[in-house]
């Protein structure tokens, strides 16, 4: 009888074995949803979109994108972070993760996910008026230097990424961050048309978002926030070679899974993002729409999202805007 139920036993784990490895080996047998915590028709939805049709290609199970929106950001990277750590529950989660905990909007932080890749970094830039006098960062650093609380600047919300970015700087080179007058406003398009127009002496905000105006000669670049520089406008110098001060800064998005995923699956999604990112297609997509296209692997997306959440605090705290 002992021996029976030792058999049974026996069969039952190896049966069992073989259904694990099975089922591991299957992934994924069912379909995938890919969360956005923003918006259908913006940036981060459309490089969600393409990614979630290349992952429908590669593993044959339907991907469905879903803007899980509201919070500013919270919602969205909140159900990510939650969802069940079985790979059938992915995201693309943005910098604000590593804002809105230092503004009192949740207790989330970036050490809620398993970071599978870094994909893109937008730099900021700072852009003055074609006419400005400050013909290089160097001018418009020492301006505000010289002339605290009279210079007026704007790019995006009070504490918003461009805001934020601008404000790490000012504070890096020793100047108070609250020692100019930034407005706030709705987007960079609306700090750009107040530059243009002379009601602000400069704006900090992305390339891309400055590159009509800089067509159009109305708008001109001092520095660009990266450790290279843009593509859209090679002779803008880096802040690096403007200054001396190596600082690269702006708005990123990473993919990521829930907090306690599998190593196995981890490795999986990090393989098949990593072929995407580098096909031509992907390449292509983020560079007709202006995409800063930056890689990094898991374990230096970690490391950067630390970083960069060190940095935001610092600059929030700067600015009396940290809870």
């Amino acid at each position: 009888m002992f021996r029976q139920i030792r058999t049974i036993a026996f069969g039952l784990l190896a049966a069992a074995s073989l259904f694990a490895g099975h089922a591991q080996a299957a992934f994924p047998d069912q379909p995938i949803t890919l969360i956005v915590p923003w918006a259908a028709g913006g940036g981060t939805d459309a490089i969600a979109r393409f990614i979630g049709a290349k992952l429908q290609e590669e593993w044959k199970q339907p991907v469905n994108v879903v803007n899980r929106i509201g919070g500013n950001g919270v919602v969205g990277h909140q159900a990510i972070s939650t969802a069940r750590p079985d790979g059938y529950t992915i995201g693309l989660i943005t910098l604000e993760i590593n804002q809105m905990h230092w503004v009192g909007l949740t207790d989330l932080t970036y050490e809620g996910y398993t970071p599978f890749a870094l994909i893109n970094q937008d730099a900021a830039a700072i852009h003055v008026k074609v006419d400005s006098p400050h013909k290089t960062l160097k001018d418009l650093l020492e301006h505000i230097k010289a002339n605290p609380n009279k210079v007026v600047a704007s790019g995006s919300g009070q504490g918003g990424s461009w805001h934020l970015a601008l404000a790490g700087l000012l504070q890096a080179e020793g100047i108070p961050p609250n020692s100019i007058r930034w407005v706030p406003s709705t987007g960079a398009a609306t700090a750009l048309t107040d530059l243009a127009a002379g009601g602000v002496e400069f704006v900090a905000c992305s390339m891309p978002e400055a590159q009509a105006l800089m067509d159009a000669k109305r708008v001109r670049s001092l520095a660009f926030m990266s450790d290279k520089r843009a593509g859209i406008a090679p002779d803008v110098p880096t802040v690096e070679e403007a200054i001396g001060r190596k600082w690269a800064k702006g708005v990123w998005r990473g993919m990521v899974g829930p907090k306690g995923l599998p190593k196995e699956l981890a490795t999986q999604y990090e393989a098949v993002i990593k072929k995407i990112w580098d096909s031509a297609d992907f390449q292509d997509f983020m560079k007709k729409r202006g995409f800063d296209l930056i890689y990094m692997e898991s374990a230096k997306f970690a490391e950067f999202m630390k970083s960069d959440n060190e940095d935001n605090g610092k600059a929030l705290k700067s600015l009396g805007l940290a809870k």
